[in-house]
């Protein structure tokens, strides 16, 4: 599998990076997981507009999701070749109601279906494309879930965005890449059910055995070199700060 990251901020973006969007690609199937702000005109640094094969959302907060809104409209009024027929688009309940709320004026309330075919996340495992998937619900204030990819006898998993809970940890375990956030800081931010930080994401890679580990969707007032220096105090494998354009051969 191949894994660029489109972007990696968390809760806004950047001056490097927009928010959270990652592709995964295996045998020339394209999958997206999530596409926060400014997500979709990075994605055409690495891929066509019309490209990807799925995408798979992991909540609905904007930063994970808004730039839908503007692939809706790539979709829905391209000019050349005609409406685009549906791409399955996995996400928790309610994302076809959310996406069109956000837009606010779609030519109907069927349009976001015209050209996303959108399939109800719940915890389990399924496939999409060339991928065994398992997905679950992890610890959010809106119904969030967490990703393992495999392929090929290799794994790789996304947290989304997630709390301190034991659901993580039974997603990554024994995960060749663990693409985990960590939005806090360890001694600064202590709130339940909300986000990690580089300690507790160094925590879950070491106890899943994880053979490497990404730290994302640090925010740009949180220090992320201080995130890295906290997950290597408790966790020996490789370990680095994902960036926008970084790819990774899992």
């Amino acid at each position: 599998m191949k894994l660029t990251v489109v972007g990696c901020s968390g809760s806004f973006p950047s001056a490097e990076s927009a928010c959270s969007s990652y592709l995964v690609e295996a045998d020339g199937f394209r999958l997206l997981l999530d596409m926060g702000n400014g997500a979709l005109g990075e994605l055409q640094r690495h891929i066509g507009l019309y490209d990807l094969d799925a995408i798979f959302l992991s909540h609905l907060h904007a930063d994970h999701c808004i730039d839908m809104c503007a692939y809706f409209v790539a979709r829905y009024y391209r000019h050349e070749g005609g409406r685009c027929g549906p791409i399955p688009v996995f996400g928790p309940e309610g994302t076809e109601r959310r996406l069109a709320t956000a837009y606010d004026d779609v030519p109907d309330e069927r349009s976001m279906s015209e050209v996303f075919d959108f399939r109800t996340l719940k915890s389990g495992t399924f496939e999409i494309g060339p991928f065994q998937v398992r997905t679950e619900k992890l610890a959010h204030p809106v119904e969030a879930y967490g990703i393992r990819v495999e392929h090929g006898g290799r794994s790789l998993t996304y947290s989304g965005d997630t709390g301190v809970c034991a659901e993580l940890g039974l997603l990554a375990e024994d995960t060749d890449l663990f693409l985990c956030e960590a939005s806090f800081t360890h001694g600064k931010e202590d709130i339940p059910d909300l986000h990690l930080n580089g300690r507790e994401a160094g925590e879950y890679a070491r106890r899943a055995g994880a053979r490497r580990l990404v730290l994302t969707h640090v925010p740009p007032w949180t220090d992320a070199e201080r995130n890295l220096a906290d997950a290597r105090a408790v966790y020996d494998g490789p370990a680095e700060l994902a960036f926008a354009g970084a790819v990774y051969e899992v």
